[in-house]
């Protein structure tokens, strides 16, 4: 079973939890670790010859376009993260469709390829806004990955299928993968999950959606979740604090386990059947 590797590019100071404390007109005075953690990731995955998905902040790829080149050189899937990490809750259908197209144009510039997949910031795309699924689908998108099937505090809809289907409109949606406990939701495709919880709870996680369900999984994780020297932010709540900073140290050992545990490969490549190497 060949299950989805994904990466969200955004840097340290760019995630949900940080907008009340870091404004977005200060990111350009901080420094930028993203572009140096997304080399390692990249260097991860070819030491085990490991394809993936990347999805990349457009305010990102703007400032390391040669970051982007790096990734579709190597053979990975490029995808897009919106702009800048704003949520799909707070912009209204326009700004979300000048949002979407600006960074497809943007990708597919720096890339050279055709940019196929979408996944929202923080997974907001839920039961009151399911119009934006319709907006990806009108500007190009053949696929997203926004919907978490999971009750959170800031993202979620419980309802949604868990594993792969295609909206009304034809657009397919690939949620993040969740296990089945006594008929409840578990997170099964990392992100801070994979940080909290002992590696072999996500081992058991994903070999019981593969074996049983006989699905494909998929994984997220962010290019800071492995750099435990990242600066350190002050007067967080603790909530963000434990979340953000929680076994950082641990995150690059458990993920080559999990490259040497299962197989991994892009999204398109599963879900659409369209991987072209370099594109």
């Amino acid at each position: 079973m060949k299950n989805a590797m994904t990466v969200d590019v955004e840097d340290y100071f760019q995630v949900s939890a940080f907008e009340q404390h870091i404004s977005r007109s200060k990111w350009e005075s901080l420094p930028l670790r993203v572009e140096a953690n997304t080399d390692k990731i990249l260097e991860l995955f070819a030491q085990y010859q490991t394809k993936a998905t990347f999805f990349v902040l457009g305010w990102v790829a703007e400032r390391c376009p040669q970051l982007i080149q790096r990734i579709v050189q190597q053979g990975h899937e490029l995808a897009s993260h919106g702009y800048q990490h704003i949520r799909v809750i707070n912009q209204s259908p326009e700004e979300f469709r000048q949002d979407i197209i600006k960074t497809k144009h943007l990708l597919e510039d720096f890339g050279g390829c055709e940019v196929k997949g979408y996944r929202a910031a923080s997974f907001s795309i839920g039961a009151k806004n399911l119009w934006a699924l319709d907006v990806l689908q009108q500007s190009g998108y053949q696929y997203s990955s926004s919907i978490y099937p999971v009750r959170h505090d800031l993202y979620g809809m419980p309802d949604a299928p868990r594993f792969a289907y295609h909206a009304d409109n034809g657009l397919l949606e690939i949620p993040i993968s969740t296990v089945l406990w006594f008929k409840q939701k578990l997170p099964a495709g990392g992100g801070g999950y994979f940080r909290l919880f002992p590696y072999p709870i996500s081992r058991w996680a994903i070999q019981t959606v593969n074996q049983q369900e006989q699905q494909a999984c998929i994984f997220y994780f962010h290019p800071w979740e492995i750099d435990p020297k990242q600066p350190k932010q002050q007067g967080l709540k603790w909530k963000s604090k434990f979340r953000h900073y929680l076994n950082l140290k641990k995150t690059e050992v458990r993920l080559t386990q999990l490259l040497q545990d299962f197989t991994w490969g892009r999204m398109d490549d599963i879900f659409l059947g369209q991987s072209i190497n370099g594109c």
